[in-house]
């Protein structure tokens, strides 16, 4: 049974930082793509960061380009998104999700099993 439980998240004001993170079992992250999803009240969700398995090739969306870092460790068998210089938009929940496709990152309907979201909020 594969479980993806993420933690970290929180309230944290402009300017800040946070580190989520993504536990997995049922599953090895060196096998599967993982990816940070994220979705903002009346909005649709939208990749974050993802990071392939074997190759450890990762992509970033444009909005989180040189603030966000995906990272993972094997040995943990979790992957990490660390958040810096977050923006009031940055404010969602964000979903770990899993898939065994590793031909292209952080397609939505490709990601088979998702963990339950973690809130972060960024505000004053």
């Amino acid at each position: 049974q594969v479980q993806l439980v993420e933690a970290g998240g929180g309230l944290v004001q402009p300017g800040g930082s946070l580190r989520l993170s993504c536990a997995a079992s049922g599953l090895t992250v060196d096998h599967y793509a993982i990816g940070w999803f994220r979705q903002a009240p009346g909005k649709e969700r939208e990749g974050v960061s993802c990071i392939s398995g074997s190759h450890g090739s990762t992509y970033y969306a444009d909005s989180v380009k040189g603030r966000f870092t995906i990272s993972k460790d094997n040995a943990k068998n979790t992957v990490y998104l660390q958040m810096n210089s977050l923006k009031p938009e940055d404010t969602a929940v964000y979903y770990c999700a899993a898939t065994v496709l590793q031909f292209r990152l952080c397609v939505l309907k490709d990601y088979d099993y998702w963990g339950q979201g973690t809130q972060v909020t960024v505000s004053s």
